[in-house]
């Protein structure tokens, strides 16, 4: 089977990912159809999200297209008609050789027409693959951060009556980080945790877990850490962010940059029931990213690691009900940031800053005493059937007609930017940290990490 490696070159083989003509006919990103049909409103939605985007190439490749298709039919059908008079000269006695001549001059005629149609198709794909979701509505018009829209507040950020440290120079004081030993073991960019510092990682693991499913009623699960091309092309990692991610040498497998791709893909190719929706997950899973383009940003502390922990909410739903979904799995992250006492606020994020699969992202930003700012700690999103089309995931309606569903997807939250956070917002005087109390029972009752 044929298939697009990473680098979107075609190569052989069983590991093949990307079916070409399966996908072209409907099964992934913005369906043909409606591009087609509403040219103006999709070049409309794409200018706000800024960027170039070949509209232009896939409306003339679409073309080419449905005429080669055409094209190879009528010399299908010629063929048929030419095979029965070959047929019935033959019953006759007569002659055929010039009948027989024609089909085989039809036959190469289609054969051409075919590996023309093939070539289309892996043409119309490459332009599918770098169009991005459009985006809702309701979504801010902007190019960056700058035109996000806050939406709420919560809590107040603490008052210190001394200069508060960051987060680095309290673990490392604490005993509870060991930044040099990790870079010993694996290089920039990855943390080791000791004593109270991996506890409170692990207790947050857990009340995280326990929050999402005792609470917010999500089903937990505990997928690979692994993925292949398939399930990162279903989320829409690939093969645009390639370069983002993590490959086993080799193989088909990458170290998965998020649990959204391995619990979205729990029903890659499936139908589900109407009666079964919403389905809602949750799931801890380390995630691994190459930081690719990140440029030197955040280099101190885990802020921005290559090996990171983290709980993520998806759920699977009806598309009438998407966007109260998102409400919804928004508020169930907060929740955990509310039960912590942490500060944070909600950004709608922009048309030129939300990700590549997203029609519509709510950021949660946590304060951070040390740098007098909120920062990113869990992204919701609503992807409509952007992923689900990928994916092939579709649901049975109670008329029985089949249809893409709508997929979301939240961090409920990052757990490492979670530890920081609650170091710098709970620093004392002394350097010890108060434990949160909803915390203090995953922490064999401790409220205070102190230097041992």
């Amino acid at each position: 089977m044929a298939s697009l490696n990473v680098n979107g070159r075609m190569q052989q083989g069983t590991e093949a990912v990307f079916v070409i003509q399966a996908l072209w006919e409907g099964s992934i990103m913005l369906d043909k159809t409606f591009i087609r049909e509403n040219l103006d409103l999709v070049r409309k939605k794409l200018a706000a999200r800024g960027g170039m985007y070949p509209l232009d190439e896939l409306m003339v490749a679409d073309a080419e297209w449905k005429s080669v298709v055409l094209r190879s039919e009528e010399m299908r059908r010629q063929r048929n008609e030419a095979s029965e008079v070959i047929g019935k000269l033959k019953r006759a006695g007569n002659d055929t050789s010039a009948q027989q001549a024609k089909v085989k001059e039809i036959s190469a005629e289609i054969k051409s027409l075919e590996e023309n149609m093939k070539a289309l198709e892996e043409r119309l794909n490459s332009c599918l693959y770098s169009i991005p979701n459009l985006p809702d509505d309701s979504v801010p018009v902007g190019t960056d951060e700058s035109a996000n829209l806050e939406m709420r507040r919560w809590g107040r950020a603490p008052e210190f009556d001394f200069p508060p440290l960051d987060h680095v120079d309290l673990g490392l004081s604490l005993g509870i980080l060991d930044l040099d030993r990790a870079a010993k073991i694996a290089g920039a960019r990855f943390s080791l945790l000791r004593n109270d510092g991996a506890l409170m990682e692990r207790a947050l693991i857990n009340f995280m877990l326990d929050v999402h499913t005792k609470k917010h009623g999500y089903q937990e699960v505990l997928p690979p850490f692994m993925a292949n091309s398939t399930s990162l092309f279903g989320t829409g990692n690939l093969p645009k962010f390639a370069q983002d991610l993590f490959k086993v040498e080799a193989t088909d497998y990458y170290l998965i940059p998020t649990a959204e791709v391995p619990v979205t893909n729990i029903y890659q190719g499936e139908i589900l029931e109407q009666a079964e929706l919403p389905k809602k997950f949750t799931a801890y899973t380390p995630c691994f990213r190459s930081e690719a383009g990140s440029y030197g940003k955040d280099v101190r502390g885990l802020i921005r690691q290559h090996q990171f922990n983290k709980v993520e909410l998806v759920k699977f739903v009806e598309p009438s009900a998407s966007y109260d979904e998102l409400e919804s799995l928004t508020r169930d992250a907060e929740d955990i940031l509310q039960q912590l006492g942490l500060h944070y606020r909600v950004m709608a994020l922009c048309t030129g800053d939300m990700g590549f699969s997203s029609a519509k992202t709510y950021d949660l930003e946590v304060w951070l005493p040390s740098q007098n700012r909120f920062r990113e700690i869990s992204s919701c999103s609503n992807f409509e059937a952007f992923q689900a089309r990928r994916a092939n995931i579709r649901f049975r309606s109670e008329d029985g007609k089949r249809q893409y569903l709508h997929t979301l997807n939240g961090s409920g939250v990052a757990i490492g930017r979670t530890w920081l956070a609650i170091l710098e917002n709970y620093q004392q005087r002394d350097g010890s940290v108060v434990v949160p109390e909803a915390l203090r029972p995953y922490m064999g009752g401790r409220e205070l990490i102190k230097k041992q």
